[in-house]
Formats: C-alpha cells, sequence, structure tokens
C-alpha cells in the first residue's frame, strides 16, 4: 500500500521531519534527486515535479544533502569553482562567449569564505577533498544560503560535525526562519529536532505518526513516536494552503 504525506511549508518556520523507517524518502522528490511516483511538488503554486534540479533552484529551494561528500561537493574542484556549482552559468561569472569569469569567481569566493568563516589552506584554491568535514559543510551553507531561496531543505545537516561547526549550523537554519525563509529539517538528532525547530513531523515506516511542537513536548515522548509505541491521526491532505505555503508532495513507499 502506498504511504501518502502531504506537506505545507510556510515561511516564517522550521518544520522538522525526525526519525523511523527511511525517513529521508521526502527530501529527494523536493529537491529532485529522485524522481517523484505521485504526488505533486509545488513552491509559491509553481508546479516543479517534473522540473530539473536548475529548475527547482531557480523556482527557490537551496539543499544541504545528507551526503556532503556525493551530493554537496565535487571533491576534486577548488572551493571557488564549488561555491559556484550551481550559478556558474549567470553572466556574473560567464561571459558571453561562455568562458568563466575567473576574477569574478574568486572575488564571490572570497567574500562567502569570509562571511562564513570558512577556513582552508589556500582560501578559494584550495581543493574541496583537502578540507575539514565541517568546513566542507560551512562551504555548501554558505553556497545554498546565499542563493536567498524561499525554502531551505537542510538533511542531516550536522552529522559527523564538532561541537563549534554545529553550534554555527544551528545559527544559520535559524537566521534563514527569522528572515522569513521556510526550512525543511531532516534529521535523526533529538537535540538538534528539539532546539532549532518551530515544529516537528514523526515519520515511522514511510508515513507521518505525530505532529508536535518543542515546547509541549518531551524528548520521551518524541521517542515513543519514533519507535512506532505511540501514533496519532494525522491528516494526510494539506488544509487549504495560503499564499506563502510551500510545497505538496506525496512519496512512494517505505
Amino acid at each position: 500500500m502506498k504511504k501518502i504525506i502531504s506537506l505545507a511549508l510556510v515561511l516564517v518556520m522550521v518544520l522538522s521531519l525526525f526519525a523511523g523507517c527511511n525517513q529521508n524518502e521526502a527530501s529527494p522528490d523536493l529537491t529532485g534527486l529522485e524522481k517523484a511516483t505521485s504526488g505533486t511538488v509545488t513552491i509559491n503554486g509553481q508546479d516543479i515535479t517534473k522540473a530539473s534540479i536548475r529548475k527547482r533552484s531557480d523556482a527557490g529551494i537551496s539543499h544541504i544533502p545528507e551526503d556532503r561528500h556525493k551530493h554537496g561537493l565535487v571533491l576534486d574542484y577548488t572551493l571557488e569553482d564549488n561555491m559556484i556549482l550551481q550559478r556558474y552559468f549567470e553572466p556574473e561569472f560567464t561571459n558571453k562567449w561562455g568562458f568563466l569569469r575567473r576574477k569574478n569567481i574568486r572575488s564571490f569566493a572570497e567574500k562567502l569564505i569570509e562571511q562564513y568563516d570558512v577556513r582552508s589552506g589556500q582560501g578559494p584554491i584550495t581543493i574541496s577533498r583537502a578540507m575539514s568535514g565541517g568546513n566542507q559543510q560551512k562551504a555548501i551553507i554558505a553556497r545554498e544560503i546565499d542563493k536567498d531561496p524561499q525554502l531551505l531543505i537542510a538533511v542531516q545537516p550536522t552529522r559527523g560535525l564538532d561541537v563549534g561547526a554545529i553550534e554555527y549550523i544551528h545559527k544559520q537554519i535559524v537566521a534563514q526562519r527569522d528572515a522569513g525563509k521556510a526550512v525543511l529539517l531532516v534529521s535523526l538528532e533529538l537535540d538538534e529536532v528539539m532546539n532549532v525547530s518551530d515544529r516537528i513531523l514523526v515519520m515511522y515506516e514511510g508515513e507521518i505518526v505525530g505532529q508536535l511542537y518543542p515546547e509541549k513536548t518531551t524528548v520521551e515522548e518524541l521517542g515513543l513516536y519514533m519507535a512506532g509505541a505511540k501514533k496519532d491521526v494525522v491528516p494526510l491532505h494539506c488544509q487549504k494552503q495560503n499564499d506563502n505555503s510551500i510545497g505538496y508532495l506525496k512519496v512512494k513507499d517505505c
């Protein structure tokens, strides 16, 4: 039987998807890493269900992927080249003959490196593979947030990072919320979900089993939902969406 989930993200909200079997089923459909098998994905009223990743990016979606090495960076590229992966075709970075504007790329990368405190041995010409995990993640966050997205999708954004990097990333996520953006956080970290979210949706075996608010729940209760020991009747279909709603989708089986 198909498991259906419906999400309506509203501006000025951090919505977390937490726990359960294959909890990351939703984000590939939203970001375009996988094709949706049914349902629709819309952003600001625009249907992007069959859109390419570039078109989704142009529509206002930024993505901090779960695997920064596989989906976030080209490890053998320089830091500056990774900073423009999704924007290299823009006139600021490519001239009318199709050649890269290296001076502009260098200036852009240096700006982001300073603004987001990305530390690397040789600055913008550092090979990304040589950077620490925390600084690789900072580089991805700098690139994705600088696009000024309407929706930021962050999947396991702090996995394997040190305390300092985790705190920094949490601040950036909250800053996006405060700037009037929608944030979809997919995480297995209890503390992260409780500290960063405005609302929590708990997934178990491919379906949403709980809708909770951090200020009204406990870690223990969240754990019960995560283990499938507690379930609520959560409406499968979106409420009528207002002009600020972002996204509606169905995902495949768990």
